[in-house]
């Protein structure tokens, strides 16, 4: 299956001089759909993984499918004021502007094995906030999964050192 044929380009979104890639073609059609997460989840099938980590929001669209087709369960890195509980939080930068991410700070041990999935990786600060999240807790990140990478904008730089799966480039 050519997961390319569903994702759509949309030319100065949010801002002017960005072009959103959207994952939404893939989410509506079941085949893809499945096959894409099938696919995303195969390279984890082995390995020894406590929780799947999912960045807000797209993240958790990927991410729940994963953590149940691995048997795992999964744990929310959320926008501000988003967690009830006590949390950690991190800033970073984005494509097009800065926000925070925030994890409560009971949601890993030290030494859990964490996989962390997202749609997109762009420019990696989001990314790199939920590692820093994810590591201050004590996790040990086990791999990075993304539907997708924007391969121009080089956000694996910010997260070099990791064991990083795309099922997509661009």
């Amino acid at each position: 299956m050519n997961f390319n044929d569903y994702i759509r380009n949309i030319p100065d979104f949010p801002k002017e001089g960005i072009l959103f890639k959207d994952i939404t073609p893939l989410l509506k059609d079941k085949k893809a759909f499945k096959s894409a997460i099938d696919a995303m989840a195969k390279p984890y099938q082995d390995m020894e993984i406590d929780y799947v980590v999912g960045i807000e929001a797209r993240g958790f669209i990927i991410g729940t499918p994963m953590a149940y087709a691995l048997d795992k369960g999964f744990i929310p890195v959320r926008k501000p004021g988003k967690l009830p509980h006590d949390k950690l939080t991190a800033n970073y930068d984005l494509e097009y502007g800065s926000n925070e991410l925030e994890i409560h700070k009971d949601a890993i041990d030290k030494g859990d094995k964490i996989l962390l999935v997202d749609d997109l990786l762009a420019t990696g600060g989001t990314t790199k906030a939920s590692v820093d999240l994810i590591e201050e807790l004590g996790g040990d990140i086990v791999g990075i999964a993304f539907l997708l990478e924007l391969m121009d904008l080089n956000g694996r730089e910010k997260i070099e050192g990791y064991d990083i799966f795309t099922l997509l480039q661009h």
